[in-house]
C-alpha cells in the first residue's frame, strides 16, 4: 500500500527526479520544468517508509510531473486514479495535468483519466542539417543588473508575462549570465536566454527569446536563434526549445532555425464530478 506525504526540501527526491528524466524519450522542457515545477506543491509516495515515487501540483490544481519506480508500477495506475479523482486528502484538488508525449506512462494515465485535453505547447530539438545558411547572427549582448527593470517592462510590454514573477525569473537568468539583449539606437528589441541546466539534461541548453510587437515580421526572430545556437554549440551543448500551439509565427522562426518538432505538451481536465 502506498502512503502519500508532502516533500519539505527538493533534494529528497534528487535520484528518483534523475529517474524521472532519464526516463523520458527527449530531453524535457527546461521553462516547465526548471521555472515552474520548483514553485509547485511536491508529493512523496512511499512503501514501508522508502520513497518510491513523487509527483508535483501547481498553484491552479494541474500536476507537472507524476513518476512511480519500475519495481513499484503496480501500484502507479491505482494511485494515479485516487489522485485524478481528488480521493487523496493529502494531495487535494487536482484539476487535470501538463504530460508531454514524450513521458509514455505518464502520458497514458492521463488518457485513461482524462475528460478533455489540447495541445498546448510543441516541443524543438535543433537539427543542424536542417539549418538555413541564408540566416545571419546578431550581435546580442549579455544582461547585467542594472537592466533587470527595462527588461521587465520589455516582457510585460510583449507577451503580457507577470511583472513580479519575471523580475525574480530574469533576476536569476541574469546572475547565471543566462539573459541577453538586443537593442537598436538605444531601445531593447528582442531578449534571448541560454539557460543551462545545473543536474539532469546537462548536455543541453534550453533557448527562449522575445521579439518587440514593432518589429515582428522581419527575420529578427531567426538571427536571435541563431546567435543563441551558436552560443550554446560553442559550449559543447545542444539546443532545445519550444513555443505555444497557437504561436505561429514562432514555430516558423524555430524552424527556420533548424529545429524539428516530433513532441508536444498537452494539457489534460480531469472530470470533477
Amino acid at each position: 500500500m502506498i502512503k502519500i506525504k508532502t516533500i519539505e526540501a527538493l533534494s529528497e527526491l534528487t535520484a528518483l527526479k534523475s529517474a524521472y528524466f532519464n526516463s523520458s524519450i527527449v530531453p524535457l522542457d527546461g521553462m516547465w520544468h526548471f521555472g515552474f515545477v520548483p514553485m509547485a506543491k511536491h508529493f512523496g509516495f512511499y512503501v514501508d517508509q522508502s520513497l518510491v515515487g513523487f509527483c508535483c501540483v501547481n498553484d491552479e490544481g494541474y500536476l507537472l510531473e507524476y513518476y512511480v519506480e519500475s519495481n513499484y508500477q503496480k501500484f502507479s495506475q491505482e494511485l494515479f486514479t485516487l489522485i485524478s479523482q481528488q480521493n487523496s486528502s493529502i494531495i487535494g484538488e487536482v484539476k487535470g495535468a501538463f504530460v508531454s508525449t514524450s513521458e509514455p506512462s505518464y502520458l497514458a494515465l492521463c488518457l485513461d483519466n482524462s475528460t478533455t485535453f489540447k495541445v498546448n505547447a510543441l516541443m524543438y530539438q535543433h537539427r543542424p542539417k536542417l539549418l538555413d545558411d541564408k540566416i545571419e547572427s546578431i550581435d546580442m549582448q549579455l544582461a547585467c543588473a542594472e537592466q533587470l527593470s527595462e527588461f521587465v517592462t520589455f516582457s510585460v510590454t510583449n507577451i503580457g508575462a507577470p511583472e513580479q514573477w519575471l523580475t525574480q525569473y530574469y533576476g536569476n537568468l541574469i546572475t547565471r549570465k543566462e539573459l541577453f539583449g538586443y537593442w537598436h539606437e538605444g531601445q531593447l528589441l528582442a531578449a534571448g536566454e541560454c539557460r543551462l541546466f545545473d543536474q539532469y539534461q546537462t548536455e543541453y541548453a534550453d533557448l527562449g527569446m522575445i521579439v518587440a510587437q514593432t518589429v515582428r515580421g522581419q527575420g529578427l526572430a531567426k538571427k536571435v536563434l541563431t546567435y543563441l545556437i551558436n552560443k550554446a554549440t560553442n559550449q559543447g551543448l545542444k539546443a532545445i526549445c519550444s513555443t505555444e500551439s497557437c504561436n505561429i509565427a514562432a514555430q516558423k522562426a524555430i524552424s527556420h532555425a533548424g529545429f524539428s518538432s516530433a513532441h508536444r505538451i498537452v494539457q489534460f481536465e480531469f472530470s470533477q464530478d
